[in-house]
């Protein structure tokens, strides 16, 4: 299932998306609207809106999320680095989040801004100290995520939290889906993003040097997740440049494609 949030006529919802989001398909994407929350038990309404009529949110509106750097090898070398003995975990703010569509708006203390594209794993449960074999039980699903990094700032400054944590660095989206789980991951889901329809980046998550299962386990060792929580993968190599006016898409296969683009800040 699809779980879109979205907002419509002044109120916010969750749906299911139903039909053909592939190019060329035929017919219109529709919603389901959803009773309750996708973090507890729910039922479809049956009451249905077209996804031309709605704006998509960011399919959740996390506590927080916590994001793993270097997970790809090819990533690390070419920025000059090793990849880790442990993972490289940080926070992105909640702040940071900002759903399809949304502008990301170039950071005024920084003149270097870079996409990520990454997979991004939703929390669906309250959990801690998840045993390897229950990470599949915790997780409500998968969408597609952009870490934007001001790179000059990340090199700048020991710690990582302006160059990754200002506002609209973390674009989530267009939805999550729940059909994946951690074994589809391992076996290699398509990454990739485009500027301007220009292709910047194409790997596969079988390239991730630490599974979900891993992440999960390492970060759940020190703190507790909550429903709606995001767990960022890591970015495959690629990285590059964005500019003001720049469109720029994160495609990754068997979810969809999220869209952002790039404004001066006012």
């Amino acid at each position: 299932m699809r779980i879109a949030r979205f907002s419509i006529d002044g109120n916010v919802a969750f749906g299911a998306v139903e039909g053909d989001a592939a190019p060329g398909a035929e017919g219109e994407l529709v919603l389901d609207i959803i009773k309750g929350i996708p973090f507890a038990d729910f039922e479809l309404s049956g009451t249905k809106v077209p996804l031309s009529k709605v704006r998509l949110l960011p399919p959740v509106l996390p506590n927080k999320v916590v994001a793993i750097g270097r997970n790809y090898a090819e990533h690390a070398a070419e920025l000059g680095n090793e990849v880790p003995e442990a993972p490289i975990t940080f926070f992105k703010p909640s702040t940071s989040v900002v759903g399809p569509g949304d502008p990301i708006a170039y950071p005024s203390f920084s003149q270097d801004l870079h996409h990520e594209a990454e997979l991004a794993v939703v929390i669906g449960r309250m959990c801690r100290e998840v045993p390897r074999e229950r990470v599949k039980d915790v997780i409500l699903g998968f969408t597609c995520a952009n870490d934007v990094t001001a790179r000059d700032v990340q090199q700048r400054e020991k710690q990582w939290a302006r160059a990754k944590g200002f506002d609209s660095s973390c674009p989530l989206g267009p939805w999550i889906e729940t059909d994946l789980d951690p074994a589809a991951v391992a076996a290699g889901l398509a990454v990739q993003c485009t500027v301007n329809g220009e292709q910047r980046q194409l790997g596969s998550t079988s390239d991730m040097v630490r599974s979900v299962e891993d992440l999960i386990v390492h970060i759940t060792e020190a703190m507790t997740l909550l429903p709606g929580d995001v767990v960022l993968t890591g970015t495959p190599a690629g990285v590059g440049p964005l500019n003001v006016g720049d469109e720029v898409a994160v495609t990754i296969e068997g979810i969809g494609t999220l869209t952002n683009k790039v404004i001066k800040r006012g």
